[in-house]
């Protein structure tokens, strides 16, 4: 008489948990890239296109951004210019930025927008290290409130018998761990930024 041999359970990794995950990563990204952006409007010491180009300019009845509108440049560490296919929105590109709370003047020559980065003051500086430190706690809180919006589908799925027990707690560890990766990247975007206020 052949014996059967038992073959050994392997528990298996809820696919439908992993999808759920896997379905809400854009959503985490987009809040990443979003804080991106933010702090990168952020003043330093050094000049970036990133500090005008998402100035939105009123523009024949249109709300475009200084991107939209012309090249930006950086030809020296403190200095910015902003060269528009049209010269016609030299002036509402520098109404915009004089209107948009960055600190800059902007000087139109008749030909581009020049701006001069004074250096920060020590008080600028910590006011705008403030400002990080806030936009990272926003940006923790966004993540954490997308983070329980899974957690609740995960609960509903356990209640409706569509998953076991084992699998929520699965679950729970999986976006634990997705957490921590996204909080531990807002961290060093944020130690960057403060690092360039401080130099």
């Amino acid at each position: 008489m052949l014996s059967t041999i038992a073959r050994p359970v392997i528990p298996r990794l809820n696919l439908q948990i992993k999808d759920l995950i896997n379905q809400k990563k854009p959503d985490f990204e987009k809040i990443l890239n979003f804080y991106k952006s933010e702090i990168a409007a952020i003043r330093t010491n050094r000049a970036t296109p990133a500090l005008v180009e998402d100035i939105e300019v009123d523009y024949y009845n249109q709300r475009l951004k200084i991107k939209e509108l012309g090249s930006i440049t950086v030809p020296e560490p403190r200095a910015i210019v902003i060269q528009p296919w049209d010269k016609g929105a030299l002036e509402a590109i520098g109404g915009a930025i004089s209107q948009s709370g960055v600190g800059l003047n902007p000087v139109n020559d008749g030909n581009v927008v020049r701006l001069n980065l004074p250096p920060l003051t020590e008080e600028r500086r910590k006011e705008f290290i403030k400002l990080l430190k806030q936009k990272a706690e926003e940006t923790r809180i966004k993540i954490r409130r997308t983070r329980e919006e899974l957690w609740n589908k995960v609960q509903h799925l356990e209640k409706d018998h569509q998953i076991r027990e084992d699998d929520k707690f699965w679950a729970k560890e999986e976006l634990q761990k997705l957490i921590n990766e996204y909080n531990r990247k807002v961290e060093d975007m944020e130690k960057r930024k403060e690092n360039e206020l401080l130099v």
